[in-house]
């Protein structure tokens, strides 16, 4: 594919206007003589919040004038304003993987379903002095066509998958060069994060600093942080809309997703790509993750090392990759003739506040991240029958949220689970990225991939819920997929099928 133009990117300015009315203070002066508000610092911060709070739109308009402010409002009210972004609704349009399994969506899915494992000895370096020695790497990856010859030799893995990832995700929902030329690229923006970042440059540049500062490269900061890929990315595309990168741990790639959504159904744009990337697998991110405990150590049987559910898990298998969706405004795609893979319809996040590395034990986190995403999206509990699960095969953290999942849809006979991380390993900041597209392919195929391992379920889990070691035939209704990282980040996003009216 031939590469897009670069074009420079506009600086973005946010006006916030927060104005105080002693009209309204007069209003509701009555309503602040309780003792709670004695204080007479607190009475007048208290104040500040609530002039102007609860008054409607024209009634509000009014208090502006009596208080000779100068500013410009929208006369309508604001029930209509909020029904206008109701209407706004985002389809997924395209989508785009590097993954241990494949670097299409179809292959990448095909393999998946046919219960292929990704994970594999480790053999971008020597890793025989350490514990583990496996994960879910990528052996190859060839960005001719899609990177241009100078990133791709500076730059670091991770910036490389988002760059490929991305570009493939335009392709696959029929972007062509010239349909990109006819975009508002005001209205076109990207959010793709990272975890990790660009971890294998920057100990490259602590490296070199040791011997002297003078070794260090010149792009080794813009090389190493988060948001690279997104900004090169859309100087490729010309595409000037929201643009940034979010990092959120393993929950990175669902927090940009449902970000990018936001700026769809707000009107800040009217295309996004959004997702995740990591490159961890390096001796200082194999060293890190060993440190922190979380790994298998199941050398001797790579494909066996990741087992979500099942009573001889020991641990994750770390991954490598991104997942990028291409989402639309609905009539902004239809206006083009887009094929529509499945509908975006929300989601939520929520945080543990308990433990660096362990979820909170009761699952509050997790119940509340999904009560809310079915509350803010409209879903009703028992609609959603499909749900790809963090489950990263670790011994406390699958149970904790195969047990929320049982509070919020276990009467729900048709349900089935099933965990993605049994064939490609964690991908850590990507895993929410790579697993919304393949709960979008579960969609599009009417197929759910098997759960790899699973050969002695857990005692508290229900085999009939887990999906089985071959594949499902399958009618989603709505599907969920969580993502959690370490802190007690918990994020859920929710999908459907399109259905043309």
């Amino acid at each position: 594919m031939a590469a897009y133009s670069s074009l420079t990117s506009p600086i973005s300015t946010w006006p916030v206007a927060n104005y105080i009315s002693s009209v309204a203070y007069q209003k509701n002066h009555n309503t602040l003589n309780s003792s709670t508000f004695q204080s007479p610092i607190r009475h007048k911060k208290l104040m500040s919040r609530s002039r102007c709070s609860n008054i409607n739109g024209y009634s509000r308009l009014l208090c502006y004038i009596l208080l000779g402010k100068t500013i410009a409002v929208s006369l309508q009210p604001e029930e209509e304003l909020k029904t206008e972004k109701q209407q706004r609704k985002v389809a997924v349009t395209g989508m785009g993987v590097v993954t241990p399994l494949g670097h299409h969506p179809d292959v990448f899915y095909s393999n998946l379903l046919e219960g292929v494992s990704g994970i594999s000895e480790i053999e971008g370096f020597d890793c025989s002095k350490f514990p583990t020695r496996i994960a879910g790497e990528i052996k190859s990856l060839s960005t001719d066509g899609w990177v241009s010859p100078k990133h791709a030799k500076r730059a670091d893995k991770f910036m490389l998958y988002i760059l490929t990832a991305g570009k493939k995700a335009l392709v696959d929902g029929g972007v062509t060069e010239q349909i990109n030329e006819e975009f508002d690229k005001i209205k076109c923006g990207i959010l793709i994060g990272s975890a990790f970042g660009g971890m294998k440059t920057y100990h490259e540049g602590i490296e070199a600093s040791k011997i002297s500062y003078k070794k260090v490269r010149p792009y080794t900061i813009p090389y190493a942080t988060t948001n690279i890929g997104s900004a090169v990315l859309a100087m490729d595309l010309g595409w000037m809309g929201p643009n940034y990168s979010i990092s959120s741990a393993c929950a990175t790639g669902n927090s940009c997703i449902l970000n990018a959504a936001h700026h769809i159904i707000k009107g800040d744009a009217d295309i996004m790509l959004c997702g995740g990337s990591d490159a961890a697998i390096i001796p200082a991110g194999l060293a890190g993750l060993v440190a922190f405990r979380a790994l298998s150590g199941r050398n001797n049987d790579p494909t066996k090392a990741s087992r979500p559910w099942d009573t001889d898990r020991d641990g994750m298998v770390v991954g490598e990759g991104a997942g990028v969706l291409l989402l639309e405004e609905m009539e902004h795609a239809k206006r083009r003739g887009a094929n529509i893979y499945a509908e975006f319809l929300g989601g939520s996040f929520s945080s543990d506040a308990y433990n660096i590395v362990e979820p909170h034990p009761d699952g509050l986190g997790i119940v509340s991240c999904i009560e809310k995403a079915l509350t803010q999206s409209g879903v009703a509990r028992e609609d959603v029958n499909y749900i790809n699960a963090h489950a990263s095969s670790t011994p406390i953290g699958d149970l904790i949220e195969y047990q929320a999942l049982m509070q919020c849809f276990g009467q729900n006979p048709e349900l089935k689970v099933n965990s993605s991380k049994s064939m490609i390993g964690h991908l850590l900041g990507a895993s929410g990225a790579v697993e919304a597209v393949i709960t979008v392919m579960a969609i599009k195929t009417g197929w759910l991939h098997p759960n790899l391992n699973l050969e002695n379920p857990d005692k508290c889990v229900d085999r009939e819920v887990l999906v089985g070691s071959k594949k499902e035939r399958f009618n989603i209704k709505v599907a969920l997929s969580n993502s959690f990282g370490p802190g007690g980040h918990n994020s859920s996003i929710l999908f459907a099928p399109y259905k043309q009216i």
